[in-house]
C-alpha cells in the first residue's frame, strides 16, 4: 500500500502582509489548518545574526514546535540572512543548497530537502527528495536558470534515486523555457483542472500562476488546493499551494536525464 504525503508550497513576502504588518505567526496560522508534512517556503528571513527574528523558525514554532526547520540561504538582507526555508516533520537525511544566480540580478536558490519516507508494511526507508526554488523575475534570467536547474549537479544528480518533487515561485505564468523542460521530465500540477480561481498572485487579487509544483512518475498525485482564505489574501503577496501525494510502492528505475538547452 502506498504511503501519502501532504507538501506546501508558500512564497510568505518576508512574513509582510498586505496591510503592511510583518507577522510570523499569521504565516502560521495560515499553514496550521492545513496540516503539512512539509512546507516549502520562499522570501524568508533570519534575522538571527543581528539580534533580531529568525522566520521560519517563528513560524514552526508557533505551530507548535513538531516542525524542524532547514534553511537555505540566498543572499544578504541589510546584516540578515534571506533566503528559502523548508519545515519538515518527517526525518532529514540530508540538505543542499543550490545557487540559481545569473549576472547581476538578485541571487537566486535552490534548497534540495531529502526526506525519510516509511512505506506502509514495510520496515525500509525512502528518500524523497524535495526541491524548494525560487526563480527570478527577468525573461532571460529563468531562461539560464531552467537548464541550470535541470543539470546533471541539481534536478538530475545520480545520487538522488528517490522520488523528486520540485516546488516554490517560479515567476514565470506563461509556458517558458523553465516550464518547457520541466514537462518533458516531470509532471505537473494542473490548478485549472481542481479548481475555477487558480491564480496564486498578487495576494487579495490573485491572477497569476506564479508558485508550481512538478513531481516524479513515482508519485500520484492525490489531491490538490490553491489556499483561498481571507486571512491568506491578506498574510502575503502569494497564496499558498497544498498537494497530497501518494508515494507508490514500486518504480522503474530513473535513468539520468540532461535536458536540452
Amino acid at each position: 500500500m502506498a504511503s501519502t504525503i501532504r507538501l506546501v508550497t508558500y512564497n510568505v513576502h518576508k512574513c509582510r502582509g498586505w496591510d503592511g504588518r510583518v507577522s510570523p505567526e499569521r504565516i502560521a496560522r495560515v499553514l496550521s489548518p492545513l496540516d503539512a508534512d512539509c512546507v516549502a517556503l520562499q522570501e524568508v528571513v533570519d534575522g538571527s545574526p543581528i539580534g533580531r527574528v529568525n522566520q521560519a523558525q517563528a513560524i514552526a514554532d508557533a505551530l507548535g514546535g513538531k516542525y524542524s526547520v532547514v534553511f537555505g540561504r540566498t543572499r544578504d538582507l541589510r546584516g540578515s540572512n534571506y533566503g528559502n526555508a523548508t519545515l519538515t516533520r518527517l526525518p532529514v537525511e540530508s540538505s543542499e543548497t543550490y545557487n540559481l544566480s545569473w549576472k547581476r540580478r538578485e541571487p537566486r536558490g535552490c534548497l534540495r530537502t531529502d526526506l525519510r519516507l516509511r512505506d506502509s508494511g514495510s520496515k525500509s526507508r525512502r528518500l524523497l527528495h524535495v526541491f524548494n526554488v525560487h526563480l527570478g523575475t527577468s525573461y532571460m534570467e529563468r531562461r539560464a536558470q531552467g537548464p541550470l536547474l535541470l543539470s546533471d549537479d541539481m534536478l538530475n544528480h545520480a545520487a538522488h534515486s528517490g522520488p523528486r518533487v520540485i516546488l516554490g515561485d517560479f515567476n514565470e505564468w506563461r509556458r517558458g523555457l523553465t516550464s518547457q523542460l520541466m514537462v518533458r521530465q516531470f509532471r505537473k500540477v494542473q490548478p485549472r483542472q481542481h479548481q475555477k480561481k487558480r491564480g496564486s498572485f498578487p495576494g487579495p487579487i490573485p491572477l497569476l500562476e506564479l508558485d508550481h509544483i512538478y513531481f516524479d512518475e513515482a508519485l500520484e498525485l492525490v489531491h490538490f488546493k490553491l489556499i483561498r482564505t481571507r486571512l491568506a489574501l491578506i498574510s502575503s503577496d502569494h497564496l499558498p499551494l497544498v498537494a497530497d501525494f501518494a508515494v507508490k510502492s514500486a518504480v522503474k528505475p530513473r535513468l539520468p536525464a540532461t535536458p536540452e538547452k
